[in-house]
């Protein structure tokens, strides 16, 4: 199995999830191989150049080689390129996992947070482009811990 790991990669906090989860889940799973953007220096080292073609071709090409992607959701909003990376890998079949682990998901049954609602500028919950979720249900799910995600990459490795 070939999974593409997709999520932001620039600033040190992302980068270093980005490292941690994929060194767990090839722990976990030695017989995977992940393709992580950032390891790919060609097109990731920024003190050298890669024009937005080169980009464009070499991530594209391991999502069209990848049996899964891995998407994280978290973030202000969906990282753009990680959205895009989602678009390639629906309309090729690719099944994908989303991780969304937003703490402003929690509290849907609090009837204050629901009443804010009502209120402008009030709303206690985290928004996620339904769309882009939505290419993600169609041909996989999404999962609010790591290791929900972890169980489902490894139920799916069994299977």
């Amino acid at each position: 199995m070939h999974i593409y790991f997709a999520n932001a990669l620039f600033a040190q906090a992302d980068f270093e999830f980005n490292a941690r989860l994929v060194a767990r889940l090839r722990q976990a799973l030695p017989a995977v191989s992940i393709y992580l953007p950032q390891e790919n220096a060609a097109i990731n080292d920024k003190n050298a150049y890669a024009d937005a073609k080169m980009i464009a071709q070499a991530d594209t090409q391991e999502v069209l080689r990848a049996d899964l992607m891995l998407a994280i959701l978290d973030g202000p909003v969906i990282d753009a390129g990680v959205a895009s990376e989602i678009g390639v890998a629906y309309a090729k079949g690719i099944p994908v996992l989303g991780l969304y682990t937003d703490s402003r998901r929690l509290g849907a049954t609090n009837a204050q947070k629901l009443a804010a609602l009502q209120t402008i500028g009030e709303n206690q919950f985290h928004y996620l482009n339904l769309y882009t979720v939505g290419l993600i249900k169609l041909n996989g799910d999404v999962f609010a811990s790591v290791e929900a995600l972890v169980a489902e990459v490894t139920r799916r490795l069994t299977k």
